[in-house]
């Protein structure tokens, strides 16, 4: 039987976030749900224990929009937990509008990446305590869609939603690419597109464009046992620096393999959220 595993997951309320953590909580393992909307994380936990009464399941606090916020969240989960096994970096957001953080980064490069940079590098330490750590970086096949543009962090004068998010996804697969390069081996680093799936991140989406693009879309469930696998499968040990699709091809872009660019976001990350690189 395999080991129990500590795993946190950002965003584990809803969509794909919540079908992970509930195919995870179904193979015997800690599962930590990180999310800002406490009522909506307590009724993805009813919703997991309905059918796994046993889940050792539980929710903390987290708005990956304040940098506050997650140094809170990380300081008192290393205290709880030295020991983490599992990272999924999967929190998201899409909206139509421009909109920022608490720190006045564009929100969607704020949540979807930045604020995810800070927190992994809060919890490493965690993570080297474990013997095989692993990280997964949710990104997406719209990563093509992205261009690294280092003047729009903070917003962009004429706003656009896919722009926006296509530059947040290819952020989130060059962060896993750097890692990889430059954590220990006991720590993996690797990014998933979970396929075109069929969740809440395109709730702001016109309800007749939603119901078309539904139609294309893979279940939750398929995409969260996907990501759970990359997690804790004993398939997945050792590999890092990979970038791997639960649904169909997945082409990358020229600038999803660009060392020098991720070397560049990366550092030009750690000097926005004030840490060392590793």
């Amino acid at each position: 039987m395999q080991k129990k595993q500590r795993i946190v997951i950002t965003g584990g309320n809803t969509g794909i976030g919540l079908a992970t953590a509930a195919n995870l909580s179904a193979r015997g393992h800690a599962v930590i749900i990180a999310c800002r909307n406490q009522s909506k994380a307590q009724e993805a936990i009813d919703s997991i224990r309905a059918q796994q009464p046993d889940a050792d399941i539980e929710a903390r606090s987290l708005d990956l929009a304040s940098f506050d916020s997650i140094r809170t969240f990380s300081k008192q989960l290393v205290t709880d937990y030295p020991i983490i096994d599992v990272l999924i970096n999967n929190a998201g957001a899409y909206p139509t509008r421009q909109q920022f953080t608490a720190e006045g980064f564009e929100l969607q490069f704020g949540v979807n990446y930045l604020g995810h940079v800070l927190l992994t590098d809060l919890l490493l330490p965690a993570l080297e305590a474990s013997s095989d750590a692993r990280i997964v970086h949710l990104s997406s096949i719209m990563h093509n869609l992205g261009k690294i543009d280092f003047s729009s962090f903070k917003g962009r004068k004429r706003y656009s939603g896919t722009a926006a998010y296509g530059q947040s996804k290819l952020a989130n697969l060059l962060f896993s690419n750097e890692l990889a390069r430059r954590l220990p081996a006991s720590i993996t680093s690797n990014a998933v597109h979970p396929g075109g799936v069929d969740s809440d991140i395109y709730r702001e989406l016109p309800s007749a464009l939603h119901w078309f693009l539904r139609l294309f879309l893979i279940s939750t469930k398929r995409a969260g046992a996907y990501v759970a696998d990359m997690a804790v499968s004993p398939k997945w040990h050792g590999r890092s620096g990979e970038f791997k699709s639960a649904h169909g091809p997945l082409p990358v872009s020229r600038h999803g393999r660009n060392a020098a660019l991720a070397e560049r976001l990366y550092l030009e990350s750690c000097v926005l959220v004030d840490v060392s690189p590793r």
